[in-house]
């Protein structure tokens, strides 16, 4: 499966912040995925024993023991966002990500103190939410506990927290999307497929909250910021019942709930200060658009930047993440691109030559998702030529089946690539979280059975409603 979620990460750098590292393609060694995909089964037997409650304050805790380890992992997820956002006011959800490690009066240096117990720390937003995480021996998971509801309950606040993490932001926005190539490509696709159009013949009104990307639209959204609009905007979002615990590692459910019962929770409801401003709708908007009835289908945009080479980028617009034809939009992807041996990659840059590279990924949103086929044309190859070999590739997805062969090998991908992540604590952590925002953490061994089931007539027929012209957004981002 290649499914990436557009974040902005504290401790990432380069494009990889922008376009989002957390990729769960896998690369793996023949004899290790034969092993793994023998093991798979009963793995997912295995991870069954997740536990969830819900304490008295609104805060949903997950737990999931992973007894071959002696450490802990501690994962706490805010559903707020980017999409959470005003159009003259991005980039908040991010910049808060970093100012919820400027400390509280309790715990003046939140990474101080997590060192000093062995653990390791770091964080991520994307569109729809914001995640936290720390592992860290066993021992100390009340010392970690303690901190995260700590912070849960209020920061410090202080003047200095918000310049020091303003200048980091700013300072990231600079070198991801302004001094690094290509760094305004999402935002020209964000604006493309969900901006409002203009009657004028301008770029897009970003208006609809998926219209801008993660990092913010404009470096003067982050610059401007107050201190007031920071209160506000955490007082709205950063609420128990807007969050999601999970503890999984070397730990036992009553030991954890007995953890919890000795530890001060925050308040159940925090209001925002007097005086607050009116809260944005925006995460409202994002979820109540019609995926079926694409906005901007069928738009185009050329582009002209100092970039080394030309890319194509393709945008389709998939139904929300819990969809029943997400898994078979996801799966679509790795059969263009998931590997050397796929289509994309053995007939148009392998056999015919027009592309120095090629890729295929989908961005699962709760609301309105996209697919993406981006593409470096080899030197020499007329952007309208490479966009039309791309197109012969999808319209064959749209008239001929899959064969069980090929949809085979994509399952058996998925299935260990799914293991061998689940096998991981902390990456179990952070996907338990996912799961349970979108209504139940143990959705997540559903998942895997999800996959499984996609036939090829069902990849056939998300491929013509996916593939479909008036379903999709190109850009041409060409070189000076």
């Amino acid at each position: 499966m290649d499914e990436i979620f557009f974040v902005c990460g504290r401790n990432s750098d380069g494009l990889q912040a922008l376009l989002g590292p957390r990729t769960k393609k896998a690369v793996l060694f023949l004899t290790m995925s034969i092993f793994c995909a023998n093991f798979a089964a009963s793995f997912f037997e295995s991870v069954m024993d997740i536990n969830r409650t819900t304490l008295p304050n609104g805060l949903r805790v997950v737990h999931c023991p992973v007894r071959t380890t002696e450490m802990v992992a501690v994962n706490v997820l805010y559903r707020v966002g980017s999409r959470n956002e005003t159009p003259d006011r991005t980039g908040f959800a991010h910049l808060f990500e970093h100012l919820m490690f400027g400390g509280t009066e309790r715990f003046p240096d939140y990474d101080a103190v997590l060192q000093q117990a062995q653990g390791e720390n770091n964080a991520f937003t994307t569109q729809d939410y914001t995640d936290y995480y720390v592992t860290l021996p066993a021992r100390n998971l009340r010392l970690a506990l303690d901190v995260e509801l700590d912070r849960m309950a209020g920061l410090a606040f202080t003047p200095r927290s918000l310049e020091v993490q303003r200048k980091v932001v700013m300072e990231e926005f600079k070198q991801t999307c302004i001094n690094q190539p290509y760094g305004d490509l999402h935002h020209l696709m964000s604006r493309l497929a969900f901006g409002t159009p203009t009657s004028d013949g301008q770029p897009n009104r970003c208006e609809h909250p998926y219209s801008w990307p993660v990092i913010g639209l404009e470096l003067s959204h982050i610059a401007d910021a107050t201190m007031p609009q920071v209160k506000d905007f955490f007082f709205r979002h950063y609420r128990p019942d807007n969050a999601i615990l999970v503890v999984t590692g070397n730990v036992e459910w009553e030991e954890l709930k007995q953890t919890l019962s000795s530890l001060q929770l925050p308040a159940p409801l925090q209001l925002p200060p007097s005086g607050g401003e009116s809260e944005s709708n925006g995460g409202d908007i994002a979820l109540s658009m019609d995926w079926s009835t694409p906005p901007n289908g069928g738009r185009r945009r050329g582009a002209t930047r100092p970039v080394p080479q030309p890319l194509l980028l393709l945008s389709f617009y998939l139904p929300p993440r819990t969809h029943p034809d997400f898994h078979a939009c996801d799966m679509l992807t790795d059969v263009l691109s998931n590997g050397k041996s796929s289509r994309l990659n053995q007939r148009l840059v392998e056999q015919q030559r027009l592309f120095l590279s090629i890729d295929a990924y989908v961005d699962g949103r709760l609301g309105t998702g996209q697919l993406y086929i981006e593409a470096i044309p080899a030197d020499g190859v007329a952007m309208d030529e490479a966009e039309r070999a791309i197109w012969a590739e999808l319209e064959r997805l749209q008239n001929e089946r899959v064969g069980e062969a090929e949809l085979e090998k994509q399952k058996n991908k998925y299935e260990t690539n799914a293991a061998v992540q689940m096998a991981d604590y902390q990456r179990l952590a952070e996907q338990l979280a996912y799961f349970e925002m979108l209504g139940d953490a143990r959705l997540l061994l559903d998942d895997v059975a999800a996959y499984q089931s996609v036939t090829a007539e069902q990849l056939r027929d998300v491929a013509r409603r996916t593939f479909a012209r008036s379903n999709a957004c190109v850009l041409h981002y060409l070189s000076e």
